[in-house]
């Protein structure tokens, strides 16, 4: 049994990309955002475009990712299901973000599927370790391959745990989907 928990307003209690830019980016993110919304961009150009426009030093970010909040019900979730299932955070965000956020929030070590944040003069860029060229969604990480990879030859239920658009293809081939906000809405216009 596999459990693929997203980050970004699922784990963590809000969209920590979006707030990163709100906070440090120039207005136009929101533009491209909606570019990505209405299908004109992928995922990966979205957050590469996205990523860019982010000015701040590391010291200031990496106060910004300390400052995350988790969900404080994640932990005694975790206890009692790394009894008997695997627990990955798979997520479409930023790795650098989610290893902060989860080591000052107490969360004990676990696999991190994320796109790779890099320190640049001034800001910050990403990279995509994860992608995969056949991602029906053209996300930075690609969260069907994750899980078949994690989940391996034996196989075994894939419990997704999500929040938003970039859950939308897994949520097709998982067990079981927990969703909330616009992944309920589009779970029940897929049936």
């Amino acid at each position: 049994m596999l459990f693929v928990i997203d980050f970004d307003g699922t784990l963590a209690r809000h969209d920590t990309v979006d707030e990163l830019l709100g906070k440090f980016a120039d207005p136009a993110w929101a533009d491209v955002e909606q570019d990505w919304q209405d299908g004109r961009i992928t995922a990966v150009e979205c957050m590469q475009r996205q990523i860019r426009m982010v000015k701040a030093d590391q010291v200031t970010l990496e106060n910004f990712f300390r400052a995350i909040e988790v969900d404080e019900s994640f932990l005694p979730f975790h206890r009692h299901v790394c009894k008997f299932a695997k627990v990955a955070i798979v997520s479409d965000g930023l790795d650098h973000a989610i290893h902060v956020a989860s080591r000052h929030a107490g969360l004990p070590d676990m696999p991190i599927y994320a796109n790779r944040l890099h320190f640049v003069h001034g800001g910050i860029d990403i990279s995509h370790p994860h992608l995969n060229a056949q991602c029906k969604v053209g996300n930075g990480v690609c969260k069907c391959a994750v899980a078949n990879q994690l989940s391996g030859a034996r196989g075994g239920p894939v419990i997704l745990v999500g929040d938003g658009k970039s859950d939308a293809c897994l949520a097709h081939s998982a067990d079981v989907v927990f969703a909330k906000d616009s992944l309920i809405r589009y779970c029940e216009e897929q049936n």
